[in-house]
């Protein structure tokens, strides 16, 4: 598919902590779409499903998390959280400010676990769901077992972040470090070099560097949470179920850990759940294969 070159309307909301930037396609009174983007990416990653479901006449709203692009903290203040609690507040708060009581929500990475998290323990808010990879809600207390050696080489880039090592690297080279995940994590992705340019400016947030370094030390357990989210992280630590009809999309070639060959998050959906492996797709599934996307979409909002 081609990328489109109209830019989107962008458009700015204020909610409890952030002044958050979001694109917008389609009719305000249609029935409204979430896209949640991951690490490191940004809306760029839904410019070939957007404007398709706008043309469907959904309304579809695409923010940039906390700590990219034109998304701003409203003060100096407020903790700079990358932790899985504070991308679900932040979603549940960005539906709140703009008076939506229910969505279909897409996401993957950060923006699967936010989805994951509403659609787990706030379902009356969410119609359906398409995750990336799966169950994406974090097992904290269990991260510091160690994984097997081929998965552990995978996730080097987590454990960079976790010294000052890490931390000067990603301020000093974000967009080099951040290319090579890219090139990693999808590797048979043959647009990735030209659809990373477009979405590399996003990681000059100023909270990006503080953001995406909490966020991988508090999933390990190196870095308090925020006091405000407990309640949330509380909430997740038995792993709850996700109720809500749930479309999983798997790319084969997915650099950060390709799906097994048996659905081990199965167990994670009680409605409606269906697995897609995609053959010749890596990590960042949803830009890589729009189609299929929309396809998932489209199914779920015809439920």
């Amino acid at each position: 598919m081609a990328t489109v070159t109209t830019p989107p309307a962008l458009l700015y909301v204020r909610t409890t902590l952030l002044d958050v930037a979001y694109e917008t396609h389609g009719p305000v009174e249609g029935e409204p779409v979430i896209l949640l983007h991951g690490f490191p990416y940004d809306p760029r990653g839904y410019d070939d499903i957007a404007p398709v479901l706008a043309e469907r006449g959904y309304r579809v709203l695409v923010p940039y998390l906390r700590g990219y692009g034109p998304t701003r903290f409203i003060n100096t203040q407020v903790m700079r959280s990358g932790q899985q609690a504070a991308l679900a507040k932040d979603l549940l708060d960005f539906m709140d400010a703009l008076a939506i009581p229910q969505a279909t929500l897409a996401g993957f990475d950060w923006g699967g676990r936010a989805a994951c998290i509403v659609a787990a323990l706030w379902p009356q808010r969410v119609r359906g769901l398409v995750t990336g990879d799966g169950y994406n809600i974090q097992a904290i207390s269990q991260s510091l077992k160690p994984r097997a050696p081929e998965t552990e080489h995978r996730l080097w880039y987590q454990y960079y972040f976790h010294t000052q090592r890490g931390v000067d690297g990603l301020t000093a080279n974000r967009r080099e470090l951040c290319q090579l995940l890219w090139t990693l994590w999808s590797p048979s992705w043959a647009e990735g070099p030209s659809r990373y340019a477009l979405t590399a400016p996003s990681f000059d947030n100023p909270d990006f560097v503080e953001v995406v370094i909490h966020s991988y030390r508090h999933r390990f357990m190196y870095a308090p949470g925020d006091p405000a989210l407990e309640f949330i992280e509380q909430a997740l630590v038995p792993q709850p179920a996700i109720s809500v009809p749930s479309i999983s999309l798997c790319g084969a070639d997915d650099g950060v850990g390709p799906p097994p060959l048996v659905d081990d998050d199965v167990e994670h959906f009680s409605g409606f759940y269906r697995r897609q492996v995609l053959p010749g797709v890596g990590h960042n599934v949803f830009q890589e294969a729009p189609q299929v996307t929309l396809e998932a979409l489209q199914e779920l909002l015809e439920r």
